[in-house]
């Protein structure tokens, strides 16, 4: 992989083809993902117009390639939760192709999420790992993730029960909170 010609961008719709393999692959060939099922090409579609409605970033690691680009990997910030109490919070994901892990991408797509967190007024960002992800688990460490939690045997895929661990990064304050606070003094 030639890192001079892989680009880290906003993802658009005509991304979601590649993003949506490289999730299927890591649905059916590892536990990065606790589907069962490969998603379709509309599901993704209809998730990346949601996520751009509401302002959640989408990031693609592309390279040139025949007749256009390859999508490498691909982060985005997601909602952690619809209660409103929780909007200040987001919960990460981050897939890379099977072909080109190990190789920095992650870290890569991991950076750019952080100021976007900020961008959007975000407070927090979770992350929830397989806990035998170890090369997960270590890049959210050099990011300031933190653990927060460790769920025993809550997953259940390949014929075995998996650990989950929670991760949570917090960000500046979000202006709106003091926005909020200052109008009420």
């Amino acid at each position: 992989m030639n890192d001079l010609e892989i680009r880290i961008r906003p993802a658009v719709l005509s991304d979601c083809p590649g993003i949506l393999e490289i999730y299927n692959d890591a649905v059916l060939r590892t536990t990065a993902s606790y589907d069962y099922e490969p998603r379709t090409l509309e599901h993704r579609q209809e998730w990346m117009i949601a996520r751009q409605a509401d302002r959640y970033p989408i990031f693609v690691a592309v390279q040139p390639d025949t007749g256009g680009e390859r999508v490498l990997g691909w982060s985005a910030l997601n909602p952690y939760h619809t209660r409103m109490g929780y909007r200040y919070t987001a919960e990460n994901s981050i897939y890379v192709a099977a072909d080109v892990r190990g190789q920095g991408l992650g870290a890569r797509l991991l950076a750019p999420l952080l100021p976007a967190a900020e961008e959007r007024g975000l407070h927090a960002i979770i992350a929830v790992i397989d806990a035998s992800n170890e090369a997960s688990l270590r890049l959210h460490a050099r990011f300031g993730f933190e653990q927060v939690g460790h769920f025993k045997q809550v997953g259940y895929k390949f014929g075995r029960w998996l650990d989950v661990i929670y991760l949570e990064r917090l960000l500046a304050e979000p202006r709106e909170v003091w926005e909020r606070a200052e109008l009420r003094l």
